[in-house]
C-alpha cells in the first residue's frame, strides 16, 4: 500500500518504457482496505492474457524486470491512476509490516541501481471492483496502444 505526497503534483501518464509481461499484483488479503488488488487480478487475467499477473509478497526476493509494473491500493487517490516513478508518494504511519515493505523496498532496490523504472497503478481505497477492473484495463491498453504506436 502507497500514500500519495500531497506536496507533489500526482503524476497520471504513461510509463513511457514499458515492456509488460509480467504484472506484480501487491495486496494484504488480511486487511480490507487493501485487498482489492488481490481480488480483482482473475478477472485482470482473463481480460488480459497477454499479460502474467502475479501476486508478489514485498518481503520476498524477486527477478525485476526492466520496467517494474505494480498494481497496488494507494491511500489518499479518488480514482485510479497510474504513477511513474516512487516520488509521487511518501512514507506513512504503518498499519502492517507488508506496507512497510512494499514502499522501503522498491526505493532500496532503487537506490542500489536494481530498479531502473517502475510504473505504479494506484487503486484508491474504497472503489467498488467493477469500476476498479474497468479503469486499470483502460490504462493497461493506453499502455499496450503506446507500446504498439
Amino acid at each position: 500500500m502507497f500514500l500519495i505526497n500531497r506536496r507533489l503534483s500526482t503524476i497520471d501518464g504513461p510509463c513511457y518504457t514499458l515492456h509488460m509481461q509480467t504484472v506484480f499484483i501487491f495486496g494484504n488479503p488480511d486487511l480490507p482496505m487493501d485487498a482489492l488488488p488481490i481480488r480483482i487480478m482473475p478477472q485482470l487475467a482473463a481480460a488480459r492474457p497477454d499479460l502474467h499477473f502475479v501476486v508478489k509478497d514485498p518481503n520476498e526476493d524477486w527477478d525485476i524486470p526492466e520496467t517494474l509494473v505494480v498494481i497496488d491500493t494507494v491511500v489518499g487517490i479518488d480514482r485510479v491512476m497510474l504513477f511513474d516513478g516512487l516520488d509521487a508518494f511518501t512514507p506513512f504511519a504503518h498499519v502492517s509490516v507488508h506496507d512497510f515493505d512494499a514502499y522501503t523496498n522498491l526505493r532500496f532496490l532503487k537506490k542500489l541501481g536494481k530498479l531502473t523504472s517502475v510504473c505504479i497503478i494506484g487503486i484508491p481505497v474504497g472503489i467498488g471492483e467493477d469500476v476498479a477492473v474497468s479503469r486499470v484495463l483502460e490504462l493497461l491498453s493506453q499502455e499496450r496502444d503506446e507500446k504498439e504506436g
